[in-house]
């Protein structure tokens, strides 16, 4: 009965919020070369709906010219993954050797004033 109203609750309170949401990409620390070209992810208009929020970690394998030659999910939600790495995949490294970089996607949805 909790879980049932919890998302009656949850679902009501999302389309009260607007839709607006905003996005923003961070590089871990670890061995991290320097983005040259960085595409925004598209919140997907579910997720938006949703007022889902959340961080989304992918593993970007570069190639020694700084194209990302496959980008792997390590975590998120399945709604904001395939953003993530759609986004993730266009961006280009400063060249280097051949190397594997972790990238988080913070999904976070606005209220509309």
């Amino acid at each position: 009965m909790r879980t049932k109203y919890a998302l009656f609750l949850f679902l009501a309170l999302s389309f009260l919020m607007g839709p607006s949401a905003t996005v923003r990409g961070q590089q871990s620390n670890e061995t991290s070369r320097k983005v040259l070209r960085k595409v925004e992810p598209q919140y997907p208009a579910t997720a938006k709906k949703m007022n889902l929020c959340g961080t989304v970690r992918v593993v970007a394998s570069i190639a020694p010219d700084g194209n990302v030659k496959k980008v792997e999910a390590v975590g998120g939600s399945p709604l904001l993954i395939q953003a993530a790495v759609s986004a993730v995949s266009q961006w280009r490294f400063a060249p280097g050797g051949e190397s594997s970089e972790t990238v988080e996607l913070h999904f976070t949805p606005l209220i509309d004033r």
